[in-house]
C-alpha cells in the first residue's frame, strides 16, 4: 500500500482498490462539507434546541436547483435519529422530513407528512381528520421540527391558492409550537415574503452559486482529498478552478458530476489525476452537467 499523502487518512485505503470498486466508490452519493452547508446546518441545530413558545423562529434554505438544498436536508435528518424509549415503549422521532406533494392542497400535504412519520392514510379522509392525525402524530412521536423539502411547489397553485396553504403553514406551526424548516428556490422565498405573518417569523440561508474565491478552493481541496486517485490533483489550479466554473455555471450537482467525470477518465487512461490536460477529453458536450455548457477553451 502507498502513502497516498495526498488523501485523507480515511480514503487511503479506497485507492488500493481495483478500478471498478474505485470508479463504483466515486459515483457513490456522499456528503461533502463546505461553508453554506456548515451555515445552514447550525441554524437548524439551533432550532431543534430552541425552546416552546408562542411564536417559533422558522428557517428557509433557499437557492436554484442542484444547489445542494435537499443533501443538506438529508444529512440533517441523519444526523438526528430516531430514538428508542423503551420504558414507555415510544421511539421519539425527533426530526421529521417530508418533501411537499406536487398538489399543494391540505389533504395531499398531510398524507405527505403522515407518510414521513410512517404512517400512510389508508382511503379517502376529510380535510379535518387529515389535520387532526398529522397533528396528534407529531406529538405522540415527540417530533422537534419539521422540515418540508420542495418548498416552491406551492407556486403551482394560483394566489388563492398560495394563501390558503401559507396559512395551514402558520397555523400549523403556531398549533404545535415547533420551528419549521423549509427549503427551496428564490421564488419560494417570494412568496413566503408575500405573506407578513411568515416572512416575519422566516429567516433564511441562500446557498449562492459558486464563485471563484476562497470558500470554492475550499470545496476542491475537500474534493482533492477523497477522490481516490493515486497521484495529487492540482485542483487550485487557475486554469482548472476557472475551467470547473465555467461547465457547472457554479451549481453545485455540476461541480460534483465533473468532477466525478474527470475522476473516473483519470483512472481508466492511467494518469491517476486530475489536471489542466484533463479537460481535452471532455465531450464537445456534457449532458450530466447541462446541455447547453461547451467545453472551455485554455488560454496558452
Amino acid at each position: 500500500m502507498t502513502d497516498y499523502q495526498h488523501l485523507a487518512i480515511e480514503h487511503r485505503a479506497v485507492a488500493d482498490l481495483p478500478d471498478a470498486d474505485r470508479i463504483q466508490w466515486i459515483r457513490a452519493e456522499r456528503w461533502i462539507n463546505h461553508p453554506n452547508a456548515e451555515l445552514a446546518l447550525a441554524c437548524m441545530t439551533d432550532l431543534l434546541t430552541y425552546p416552546q413558545r408562542n411564536r417559533m423562529p422558522c428557517l428557509l434554505i433557499h437557492g436554484r436547483t442542484g444547489m445542494g438544498k435537499t443533501m443538506i436536508l438529508k444529512k440533517f435528518h441523519r444526523d438526528h435519529p430516531k430514538i428508542a424509549d423503551p420504558r414507555v415503549g415510544v421511539t421519539q422521532t425527533p426530526v421529521v422530513l417530508m418533501q411537499l406533494p406536487p398538489e399543494p392542497t391540505e389533504v395531499p400535504f398531510y398524507e405527505e407528512l403522515l407518510g414521513a412519520m410512517g404512517l400512510p392514510l389508508v382511503g379517502e379522509v376529510s380535510r379535518t381528520r387529515a389535520r387532526r392525525m398529522a397533528r396528534e402524530a407529531l406529538k405522540i412521536i415527540g417530533a422537534r421540527i419539521l422540515v418540508i423539502d420542495e418548498i416552491h411547489a406551492l407556486l403551482v397553485g394560483g394566489d388563492r391558492q398560495q394563501r390558503i396553504f401559507l396559512n395551514v403553514i402558520r397555523l400549523l406551526a403556531n398549533d404545535l409550537e415547533m420551528p419549521l424548516v423549509c427549503a427551496g428556490t428564490p421564488e419560494a422565498r417570494r412568496a413566503l415574503l408575500t405573506d407578513n405573518g411568515l416572512a416575519d417569523r422566516f429567516e433564511s440561508v441562500e446557498l449562492p452559486r459558486w464563485t471563484n474565491g476562497l470558500e470554492f478552493r475550499r470545496l476542491l481541496a475537500s474534493f482533492a482529498a477523497i477522490l481516490p486517485l493515486r497521484n495529487p490533483s492540482d485542483l487550485d489550479h487557475e486554469k482548472i478552478r476557472l475551467a470547473i466554473l465555467k461547465l457547472s455555471d457554479g451549481v453545485t450537482v455540476r461541480i460534483v458530476r465533473l468532477l466525478e467525470w474527470l475522476a473516473i477518465d483519470a483512472i481508466q487512461r492511467g494518469t491517476e489525476c486530475i489536471e489542466v490536460t484533463s479537460f481535452d477529453a471532455l465531450p464537445k458536450r456534457a449532458p450530466l452537467l447541462s446541455m447547453e455548457r461547451r467545453r472551455p477553451e485554455f488560454a496558452s
